[in-house]
């Protein structure tokens, strides 16, 4: 009977616990909740199709037009002058730059001339007596003749017979002798060409400078020359005295210049072709890195987009019926770094300003309205 009664109780404990797991495993199972559709909000702007400036971006280092670089013909110590002869020091037109010392050469130059004085002294008898008639102005010549001062112009010969007179006695050779000299002599004084700067200096005061050696740079400091590549397909669109917009990196300053000049000659290796901007300015110096946008041509019917918006190179979302997205085809027409002029579009077609990750067509959005 007792072992009865054990058997009863373990049947009731197993279906007792059966039914106590089967409550635990209802009390633990979730609530499963619907997820929300979740509706991403687009910013958009109506097209409005106008004339759309096709404006080709570049940018280059600033070059002085008036430059030159300064070498010395002639050889000698530099002297000083009321001016030091360092970069950053200014000149005004016709100033001395720097001098050579050129006393050796002015001894050599005086004698030259001694010898042609000599010389045409030598032959006024001859001329009185052969040349009667000519030889008031060989008197006169010298008479005025000055040491120190140019050599003036031999008198004009009126006859063959003088002309031969003159030259067999070598008073041509010597005259031309004495000229070339005195062309020479100037050689030692650098003069200014124009109000400008020294910016470059190669030499220092009381060294040696030697025949040929380049001894520094001279600029004018107003007006400067860029020159850009561009690509060469664009070529036709340029022309000569078109006004051009230049600023700095940060574009906090901006300027105006030209086109002066177009190469008609396409580089090879990167088929661009390189133009040439003026621009006038005392606020520029040279090496100066400036940004130059040249307006090239104007397109017709056109809307200007960022190149981010575009979708396989042709086409670009809007929105039907303010809320489901939907892929219209477009012709591009012009690209720049950022942006890229678009037609295909109708007037107040909504149009994407922003990219949406995951976006596709017929997906559903609503505009971002704005408090």
């Amino acid at each position: 009977m007792r072992k009865i009664v054990s058997i009863i109780l373990g049947i009731l404990l197993i279906v007792l616990a059966f039914f106590v797991v089967k409550a635990m495993i209802n009390s633990n199972k979730k609530v499963k909740m619907k997820a929300p559709k979740i509706v991403k909000t687009v910013f958009v702007e109506e097209v409005k199709n106008k004339e759309t400036p096709v404006i080709i971006s570049a940018n280059g280092n600033l070059v002085a037009k008036n430059k030159i670089e300064l070498f010395s013909e002639v050889q000698g110590i530099l002297q000083p002058i009321s001016k030091d002869f360092k970069a950053g020091t200014k000149y005004r037109n016709g100033e001395v730059i720097l001098k050579i010392n050129n006393e050796e050469h002015y001894a050599n130059l005086q004698a030259q001339k001694s010898k042609l004085f000599n010389s045409i002294t030598s032959i006024m008898p001859d001329i009185r007596l052969d040349f009667p008639n000519e030889y008031q102005k060989w008197q006169n010549y010298l008479a005025n003749f000055d040491f120190n001062k140019t050599t003036p112009a031999l008198p004009k010969t009126n006859s063959e017979k003088e002309k031969f007179f003159i030259s067999g006695r070598n008073i041509f050779t010597s005259y031309y002798s004495v000229k070339n000299m005195e062309v020479r002599l100037s050689k030692y004084t650098i003069r200014a060409p124009y109000n400008g700067i020294l910016t470059e200096a190669m030499v220092n005061q009381g060294s040696l400078v030697r025949q040929g050696q380049k001894i520094g740079e001279f600029i004018k400091p107003d007006i400067y020359e860029m020159e850009i590549a561009i690509n060469a397909n664009y070529k036709d669109l340029l022309k000569v005295g078109e006004k051009v917009d230049l600023h700095n990196l940060e574009k906090t300053k901006s300027w105006t210049g030209k086109v002066i000049r177009i190469n008609g000659k396409v580089d090879q290796t990167s088929q661009t072709i390189k133009v040439f901007i003026q621009i006038n300015s005392n606020e520029l110096t040279e090496g100066m890195y400036l940004e130059a946008d040249l307006v090239a041509k104007s397109e017709k019917d056109a809307y200007e987009i960022p190149r981010k918006l575009l979708i396989n190179k042709n086409s670009v979302f809007v929105l039907k019926n303010d809320t489901i997205l939907n892929i219209a085809n477009v012709k591009p027409v012009y690209y720049n770094d950022q942006s890229v002029i678009i037609k295909g579009l109708a007037d107040g077609t909504k149009i994407l300003t922003k990219t949406v990750p995951g976006a596709f067509e017929g997906m559903v959005v609503k505009i971002h309205e704005e408090e």
